[in-house]
């Protein structure tokens, strides 16, 4: 990520640029917009790829990477009014404008442009896919158009790393596969938990599969530690405050003016509308906490591996297809800062290129072992750190239904559940017998008691082991009323819970299991969010009606 926490070293599906009011801005492609004011258009046939793939690693305020200018429909009468703060301060690299992304990359991918290894590559991620015309080219990627696959792009990595806006470039054997290993993990990652992204599937070792999406031309940066870029302008704070709650910081991305900071009016003035969405509070507001909720996911992951997480950059785009707001950019070594065991020293991301006084073959051996030691462990994140279990036990079948809404439910927080019957009232040697059984094998457990009328199950079991015990009496219209106080009123010594609801009763377990088990506690997080934004969804669809 570059200092606001990321560089853009990656091709971009979508550029934008600022310009003038008497200047009429274009696309790579020729497409000229029908309004001559404040226009964003995308820079192919008016859709853009999922991954934009505008890299932005959380760099050190003195290695300022510049992407390649964005084409923006906004006039250069907004940017002068505004006066942006910039994120980058550096003023011994030149701000070049360009006329696309494919600038700092050669746009013809020729035999004497590209080394070997790039053919090996896109013939390898090509096998059995259609691919149509080249949307974009960036210096670490490209955008291919799939023609078989409506909605679809092919996002194909190179082995190209950057710095300095291209100053500094050189081939790192591998980081094809590297980067696009590392991005399909965290995204699916990501898409477990629960969280929306672009991301539909890893196609091969050096590209992935990803919805058609136009990008909101806006950097998201979150920040647990202070560092880099922030320290510079944010005077007198010192390295390694903490934030919490997490600092959240926009930037426009706008190469030309070195990618501005911009406050939430900003962009509500804006009036970005892509894909057939006008970006305004609402979406603005559901950027904001998914990237909260995103950070948060990745800092829980990474905290298993004893790294971490200091800030990191991700984008959003439009899907296409469905109108809705996603994570549609590349998170790779690019987009964060990382520090094992939280020692700077230790880093591990692509500041360590960026800090290079000189390239050498055995500095790139460095800089290759690095990325590589960030893709072997992001693939742990994905396995799960203790593996518990719900045990319902049930007073009778007649309980059946409601015990599997338990299951069920259980199950989407990807925790295994069995389901016993046993009545503590009718046979408590067998109860205790059961409860033995899975205290037994060392398997971290929370039991359910399902029993309706005079619940004896959960007290008999809450009496008798130090697991956690849960009570989620079926409750009936007739006598449900005062059948609930067998489960309220409890002897002293007893510390069951009660929940009437049976997928209360599992997201409960699951918070227990959370604690230990990051996966678990990444659906929690990601089921948190996405109940907040259907709120605010169904507000806003409220609101239109009532219009």
């Amino acid at each position: 990520m570059e200092d606001r926490t990321c560089s853009s070293d990656s091709a971009s599906p979508t550029s934008f640029t600022v310009t003038p009011n008497n200047d009429e801005p274009h696309t790579s492609n020729g497409y000229r917009p029908p309004d001559p004011q404040h226009r964003l258009r995308s820079s192919s046939e008016e859709t853009l790829p999922a991954t934009r793939g505008t890299k932005r690693k959380a760099e050190d305020p003195d290695a300022t990477l510049l992407t390649p200018a964005k084409k923006l429909d906004r006039g250069s009468d907004r940017a002068d009014t505004l006066k942006p703060q910039c994120k980058e301060e550096q003023d011994h690299i030149p701000i070049i404008e360009m006329n696309s992304v494919c600038s700092m990359a050669s746009p013809d991918p020729s035999p004497d442009r590209q080394p070997r290894s790039w053919f090996r590559n896109i013939m390898a991620s090509t096998q059995e896919l259609n691919i149509g015309k080249k949307l974009n080219e960036g210096k670490t990627k490209q955008i291919f158009e799939l023609v078989d696959q409506s909605g679809q792009v092919l996002v194909q990595s190179k082995d190209q790393i950057t710095a300095g806006n291209a100053v500094r470039k050189d081939q790192m054997e591998g980081k094809a596969a590297i980067a696009n290993k590392t991005t399909s993990c965290v995204f699916k990652l990501l898409q477990e938990s629960g969280i929306k992204t672009a991301f539909v599937k890893q196609h091969s070792d050096t590209a992935f599969i990803a919805a058609h999406c136009e990008m909101i031309p806006i950097e998201w940066v979150c920040r647990r530690v202070a560092t880099g870029s922030f320290l510079k302008r944010n005077p007198g704070v010192k390295e390694g405050y903490r934030f919490s709650p997490l600092k959240m910081e926009m930037f426009f991305k706008d190469d030309a003016n070195n990618d501005p900071q911009w406050s939430e009016e900003q962009l509500l003035e804006a009036k970005f509308c892509l894909a057939g969405l006008t970006i305004g509070q609402c979406e603005v507001d559901i950027m904001n906490r998914s990237t909260v909720a995103i950070f948060e996911i990745l800092e829980k992951a990474w905290a298993t591996q004893n790294c971490t997480l200091v800030d990191m950059k991700i984008e959003f785009g439009v899907n296409v297809a469905t109108q809705e707001i996603v994570l549609a950019d590349v998170i790779d070594n690019d987009s964060w800062r990382l520090w094992p065991a939280g020692d700077r020293s230790q880093q591990k991301d692509k500041q360590v290129y960026r800090d290079l006084k000189e390239v050498t073959p055995e500095a790139m051996q460095m800089v290759k072992r690095n990325f590589e030691w960030v893709s072997d462990r992001v693939k742990l994140l994905l396995e799960p750190q203790a593996s518990g279990r719900v045990v319902v036990l049930m007073g009778s079948t007649s309980d059946m239904a409601h015990c599997e809404k338990i299951r069920k439910a259980c199950t989407s927080f990807g925790i295994r559940c069995i389901l016993r019957v046993t009545s503590a009232h009718k046979g408590p040697d067998e109860t205790l017998r059961i409860k033995a059984e899975y205290e037994g094998d060392g398997v971290p457990t929370v039991f359910v008691a399902v029993a309706g009328r005079s619940n004896g199950l959960g007290p008999v079991m809450s009496g008798n082991t130090a697991y956690p015990v849960i009570n989620c009496p079926p409750l009936t219209p007739d006598w449900g009323a005062q059948d609930v106080w067998s489960s309220l009123r409890m002897p002293s010594g007893l510390g069951c819970s009660t929940i009437l609801s049976p997928d209360a009763a599992a997201q409960f377990a699951a918070q227990i299991f959370g604690l230990t088990d990051h996966l678990v506690w990444c659906k929690l997080r990601a089921s948190m969010l996405n109940t907040w934004v259907s709120l605010k969804l169904a507000d806003k669809k409220l609101q239109a009606c009532s219009l």
